[in-house]
């Protein structure tokens, strides 16, 4: 469940859903005691869900709202001047010595 459509649901959605994900991890867990589970990592997605919930929760309660960060250019690729610096600075130590 993504960020955007948790922020889409009522307050009340996102308690019902919290408790519905609670209870489905509850009982993921106890039957992964007794037996191997088919899907384990469901174990995980869920708890990051619940986590996202909360969040959200939480933000709405402080009064946060999040607003769009702006998108940063793109950096330009480096030049290699780096590499012709050090090409240099060897051809350098190489007539100092005498080579």
């Amino acid at each position: 469940m993504k960020a955007e459509e948790i922020r889409s649901l009522d307050d009340s959605e996102v308690t019902a859903r919290i408790a519905e994900l609670e209870e489905e991890r509850f009982r993921l867990k106890f039957r992964s005691a007794s037996e191997a589970l088919e899907e384990p990592l469901r174990l995980r997605s869920i708890r990051k869900d619940i986590a996202r919930l909360q969040t959200v929760r939480r933000e709405r309660a402080l009064g946060i709202t999040r607003v769009a960060a702006p998108k940063a250019p793109a950096k330009k690729a480096p030049v290699k001047k780096a590499a012709a610096k050090k090409a240099a600075a060897k051809k350098a130590t190489k007539k100092a010595s005498g080579r």
